[in-house]
Formats: structure tokens, C-alpha cells, sequence
């Protein structure tokens, strides 16, 4: 079956995006694998569908590169509601979206032919919590653990992020992975192994999320506005304090769509 695609990044975040308003069926976990498989396949971090809402102007779901089902995606979201724009969806500058882990809005602050600004309204995170040996965990969408480091440049990401994601013992459903390194007020760097695609990945918006709402609770009280610098680009993060949480968190960074295609899926 032919099946129309188009690819957006976002700070070096990529994913593959489908419009499946008018078909039933969700690509299965081989599938997605081998489409975002970067030497048999078109390459990506994570495919996304969009469907059709009843209270939204569309519903986001989300697969990791593996082919596994993840509830959100910061970046993902962003690159999302710009597919969304393109499509024609939306009132005004404005996207609201259902996804598995809570309804978004996202607000196109710039927009060109190809490319955006897009501010994400992420969920509430209830609870940031710090474990005993330092770490901070936290939900911002997936599960997050922050650990502070002297400088990212000197992690191995690979290495040490993986076999903290793969402690099932201390987290039964696996971890995303944040190396953060604060370089001055409202300033940090950031390396991010993902789970699902079980290496580094250029960006990450959850983990960027949590490693700005991490450094507030731990290191930055009064600072509530966070640039983010990851390798591949830079995020913004914005949020209010709310008793052991934050709420009105705001993810904010360029997306861009890469190109368009059609793939068929005898070829997978």
C-alpha cells in the first residue's frame, strides 16, 4: 500500500508523520522499525499518527523508533501541531491536540513555508522528586531521571545513560536519562538518553522540560524561565511553581518539515 509521509525535526529531534484520518488501522510495531530504522528504512527518532477528535482539532499518537507505544514527546508534540498547521487544522495560531498522556495546545509564534516557533503546553507535573543518591525523578509526559553533572562534554551518554535506564529494579518501566550541567541563571546543558530509541538523541523536549523544572526545585528557586542547550539546538522552558509540582509549563523551539513522500509498505 502506497502511504503519503512527511519528516519534521526540531532541534535535531526527527520524526515521521502520517495522516490517518481517513484509515482505520495504526502501522504496526515492525513497521514503524523499519521505517525509522536510519539504514533500511527513512531514519527517525519516533513516527507519530494524527486522527481525527472529538473535542480537539485532532489526536497525536506517538511510537518510539523501536515501534514501541509512548505516551508524549515534547519535540514530537511541537513538530505535530506544525504538521497539523499544514494540514489546515487548528483557529488562529492555535493547535489544540489530544495525546495519551493529557490534551495539549500548542501556539505558533512564527511561521514560514516550512518551518515554525511552536510553543507546547506540556501536562502538569504533580510531583518532582529527589532519590537519595542526588538523582531527581520526574513524569513530564515519560519518565524522566535528572542527574547534575560538572559538565555534559565528559559523560558517556551511551554507557552510563543506558545502564540507568535499564535498572528496572529501581525503575520497573525504564527511564529517560538527562545529563544536565547548569552554566549560570536560568542556563543549562543538556544530554538526553532516550528510551524507545535506546541511544542519545540530539534533543529532547520532555527531558528538557525536566531537567529545567529539575534544576528549580534543586539549585534555581526563584527561576522559573530556562534556556536549554542540547545538541542539537536550543529550548525554552517557562513554568509556574505549584506546591510539590509545577504547572503551566511551556515548551518552546523552532520545528522545521524536512520533506514529504511516499512510501510503500510491501517495501518494509
Amino acid at each position: 500500500m502506497l502511504t503519503p509521509f512527511a519528516k519534521y525535526e526540531g532541534a535535531g529531534n526527527d520524526f515521521l508523520l502520517l495522516d490517518l484520518r481517513d484509515t482505520a488501522a495504526e502501522p504496526d510495531s515492525r513497521l514503524i522499525a523499519r521505517l525509522c530504522d536510519r539504514r533500511f528504512g527513512i531514519g527517525a527518532d519516533g513516527l507519530m499518527t494524527l486522527r481525527r477528535s472529538a473535542g480537539a482539532d485532532c489526536a497525536m499518537r506517538y511510537y518510539n523508533a523501536d515501534g514501541s507505544e509512548g505516551a508524549m514527546c515534547g519535540n514530537g508534540g511541537r513538530c505535530f501541531a506544525l504538521f497539523a498547521r499544514h494540514l489546515g487544522l487548528g483557529e488562529g495560531k492555535s493547535v489544540r491536540f489530544e495525546a495519551p498522556d493529557a490534551p495539549h495546545t500548542a501556539r505558533i509564534l512564527e511561521e514560514g513555508p516550512c518551518t515554525g516557533r511552536i510553543e507546547l503546553g506540556m501536562k502538569d507535573v504533580e510531583r518532582i522528586v529527589r532519590e537519595a543518591d542526588g538523582r531527581w525523578s520526574l513524569d513530564t509526559g515519560v519518565p524522566h531521571c535528572v542527574l547534575f553533572v560538572a559538565s555534559v562534554e565528559e559523560i558517556d551518554v551511551a554507557a552510563e545513560g543506558g545502564v540507568i535506564r535499564r535498572d528496572t529494579g529501581r525503575y520497573p518501566e525504564g527511564t529517560n536519562v538527562d545529563f544536565v550541567a547548569v552554566e549560570g541563571e536560568g542556563r543549562l546543558r543538556v544530554r538526553t538518553y532516550e528510551r524507545g530509541v535506546e541511544a542519545e538523541t540530539l534533543a529532547c523536549g520532555t527531558g528538557a522540560t525536566a531537567a529545567a523544572l529539575a534544576a528549580n526545585r534543586a539549585l534555581q528557586p526563584a527561576v522559573s524561565r530556562f534556556e536549554v542547550h542540547m545538541p542539537g539546538g536550543r529550548l525554552d522552558v517557562e513554568f509556574e511553581r505549584r506546591g510539590e509540582g509545577c504547572h503551566r509549563i511551556r515548551l518552546t523551539g523552532a520545528a522545521r518539515r524536512v520533506f514529504a513522500g511516499i512510501f510503500d509498505t510491501e517495501n518494509f
